[in-house]
């Protein structure tokens, strides 16, 4: 029986400073009132909180040590995401959001999948005890970068456990929602995610060391090291690593995974910077599920499963492995123009043995657990990606004002194989009591599934035209040459030539507010396959959005309203699945999806205390025929605050909300007599947190998730998947 525990993760202070502290005084109390009234009033009050913005330097703020990245708190002051431009997010026509590396501490998001559950739009659904599916405006996410690298994956029958992703290697975590075409190529119109890894920052040797303990006998360590190679400290090394294990709630499942991450930053000369690095995650799960638990029992009485009770096999497993090595070498010329080279090849390895439950047609008894049939799969994955992209950007002038250009080209070329193999299926004599003992002999050798191939050649450019003082201009466009492969009942191949035009206006009505329009295309070849075994056309869509922006505290908080509509048609739906013989979803293209919808967003520092993200988002995504996608929550709202206790400053509490609206799984092939739909309800999620700092180098720091144990489905379909129950952690941290 596992047992609970604390859990510790580290401490860092941030300051405000000084001559900011007098603006802070008189607004505070006037501000906060009104963060209140953008919260809970109508979409017209919700537009006034505006955007993000950053118009100066923040000096002395401290965050985590030196501030290279300028990250402040739980905002940042600049990015470059979306257009590759460096911008506010003020001066942004997009909507964003970003994951700082302080506020992924303060809320203990340990993995990419805490982070996403965490931010502003994105619905994350488990598909079962290890696999998760991010979405957001009614569209699944697919496209991940690293460091501006796109890696994509179209199929979601394969998983690459980019969930599972450890986060102590990130300095930031930025998602852009809507269409992200210019920037990543093809994908979904939904959101794009790109993870930013940290560098060697400091010219002096610095470090820490934290260790956790947790709820289910969760254990883990990190050590992040930062040394100067040379003794100017004009070349620098960093390493991250660590070990954890345990953690998981459900019977006889047990998790260890292991990552690295090395880098060597070096000042070549005062003008031009090269990077080095090598990133490593290895994850292992022992007995994962792979669907989920029986939604009714066979006399259509609603099923109430303890949330351990488990449905896998004793023997399975679910491995993941990737390795990826990077390079970047800029130099910044007198005339301010930049040049970047970046490239990057990465390797993942995917392992699943797993069983499959067929309780959506094969219920158990309520009174005996017989009646329930399992099918088995054993899967293995390869992804290789090499790419590069080569870019320059930098101010020109034209008819009397200054303006700013980014130009660029990129290549990619991605490959992904798969093999499998099978044994015959069984049945259990009693679900309800199952100890997971299964037939595990006989398994034939591996024979391929699935090969496939992408390669993306592009050129791109964006411009930032200054049209007046209150009014820009960003309009640019990427040239697309996609070629794709396939094989699996035969070799499909097609190619798509692609241009893919971005356009966004922004009007400063002042120093604080701002408006935006902006409108994108994106294109996605696509893998999906009908009944027929015939490849699904490409989709093809047109992304609008609007909204007002804000930026107060000179940046130090940032807000965002948006209105967007996303036109898209040959989207693919998934069909039931018919039988307990088929192992492969088919799909058919839903014609005239039209997603419409809006978000606010609000974070930063409201006080020089107070620190906070709060965001709200709604949309609606029809078909000619009738909804679409009806499995992801139409509404989110999240809340997260830190408080610096003034009368004790050695004191940081905090904790947040998360809510969601309900989710609904329709026409289920069930047996006669049950049920053809489920609902689960709406559910709030309570979370705590509070960090003592006993000494300038020496935190502790105490996190409770799902604070009152609600109970709930984070998916339901043609089975449920318990979400995770009430636990605790805590992790001590020493800084040097």
């Amino acid at each position: 029986m596992k047992t609970s525990s604390l859990h510790v993760l580290d401490c860092m202070q941030h300051s405000v400073p000084s001559h900011l502290t007098a603006s802070f005084s008189l607004r505070s109390a006037t501000f906060t009132a009104l963060i209140a009234g953008s919260l809970f009033a109508s979409s017209s009050a919700l537009a006034q909180s505006g955007s993000a913005n950053d118009a100066e330097s923040l000096g002395t703020v401290t965050v985590t040590g030196t501030n290279l990245y300028e990250n402040v708190g739980y905002t940042r002051r600049t990015t470059s995401a979306g257009t590759g431009l460096t911008l506010s997010q003020k001066e942004l026509p997009q909507a964003i959001s970003i994951v700082t590396e302080q506020r992924i501490q303060d809320q203990n998001l340990a993995t990419i999948e805490d982070v996403l559950r965490n931010t502003t739009g994105i619905s994350v659904r488990n598909v079962d005890s290890d696999r998760v599916s991010f979405a957001a405006r009614g569209f699944r996410i697919n496209s991940f970068q690293y460091d501006g690298i796109p890696t994509l994956n179209t199929d979601n029958r394969w998983y690459f456990g980019e969930g599972r992703l450890n986060t102590a290697i990130y300095d930031r975590v930025e998602v852009i929602r809507g269409a992200n075409g210019l920037v990543s190529g093809s994908g979904n119109p939904g959101a794009s995610v790109n993870f930013v890894r940290k560098h060697a920052d400091s010219r002096e040797f610095t470090g820490s060391v934290s260790g956790t303990l947790g709820s289910w006998d969760q254990q883990g360590t990190t050590v992040d090291l930062t040394t100067p190679l040379t003794a100017s400290g004009n070349v620098r090394a960093r390493f991250i690593g660590g070990y954890e294990e345990g953690g998981a709630h459900l019977d006889r499942q047990d998790k260890r995974r292991t990552f690295g991450y090395g880098i060597i930053d070096a000042d070549v000369t005062d003008a031009t910077t090269l990077s080095i690095g090598f990133d490593y995650q290895d994850s292992h799960t022992s007995s994962p599920t792979w669907g989920g638990l029986p939604l009714w029992f066979s006399n259509g009485t609603p099923t109430n499963y303890s949330r351990s009770f488990s449905v896998a096999p004793d023997w399975s497993y679910y491995d993941f492995e990737s390795e990826k090595v990077f390079a970047e070498i800029s130099h910044r010329f007198d005339n301010d123009w930049q040049v970047r080279v970046v490239g990057t090849h990465e390797k993942t390895d995917m392992d699943g043995k797993k069983a499959y439950p067929y309780v959506e047609a094969t219920l158990p008894d309520q009174m005996d657990g017989s009646g329930v049939d399992f099918f088995t799969g054993w899967n293995r994955g390869h992804r290789e990606v090499d790419s590069v992209d080569v870019q320059a950007s930098g101010p020109f002038a034209l008819l009397g004002r200054e303006h700013e250009l980014v130009i660029g080209g990129s290549y990619s070329d991605q490959t992904n194989d798969y093999e499998s193999t099978f044994i015959s299926g069984f049945d259990v004599d009693d679900l309800n009591h199952w100890d997971g003992s299964a037939p595990n002999e006989g398994w034939p050798e591996f024979t391929p599934s699935e090969a496939s191939s992408t390669r993306q050649k592009a050129v791109y450019t964006a411009s930032r035209f200054s049209l007046a003082d209150p009014l820009t201009l960003i309009v640019g466009a990427r040239y697309t040459e996609w070629d794709g492969m396939t094989l699996f009942r035969s070799l499909d191949s097609q190619s798509k030539y692609e241009v893919t035009p971005y356009g966004g206006l922004v009007f400063d009505f002042n120093d604080t507010y701002s408006a935006f329009a902006s409108y994108t295309e994106i294109f996605e070849p696509q893998n999906y396959r009908d009944a027929d075994g015939t490849y699904l056309d490409p989709v093809v869509g047109k992304n609008y959005e609007t909204g007002l922006k804000a930026a107060w505290f000179n940046g130090l908080l940032n807000g965002s309203f948006s209105v967007f509509r996303i036109e898209q048609d040959n989207v693919a739906a998934a069909l039931p699945m018919v039988g307990p013989g088929q192992t492969e979803t088919f799909y058919s293209a839903a014609d005239g999806v039209v997603s419409e919808g809006f978000e606010m967003e609000l974070s930063g520092a409201v006080t020089e205390d107070l620190n906070m993200t709060v965001g709200y988002s709604h949309f609606t995504a029809t078909s000619d025929d009738d909804s679409f996608n009806i499995n992801q929550p139409r509404s989110l709202f999240n809340l997260f605050a830190s408080y610096n206790v003034p009368q004790l400053r050695e004191l940081t509490l905090g904790g947040g909300v998360n809510w969601q609206s309900s989710l609904f799984a329709g026409d289920l092939t069930t047996p006669p007599g049950i049920p053809n739909e489920f609902e689960q309800s709406s559910y709030t999620l309570a979370n705590l947190f509070g960090r003592y700092q006993f000494t300038p180098d020496l935190s502790l720091q105490v996190n409770v998730k799902n604070l009152f144990d609600e109970k709930y489905y984070s998916n339901v379909g043609g089975y449920g998947v318990y979400g995770e129950p009430a636990s605790i952690s805590s992790t001590l941290r020493y800084a040097f």
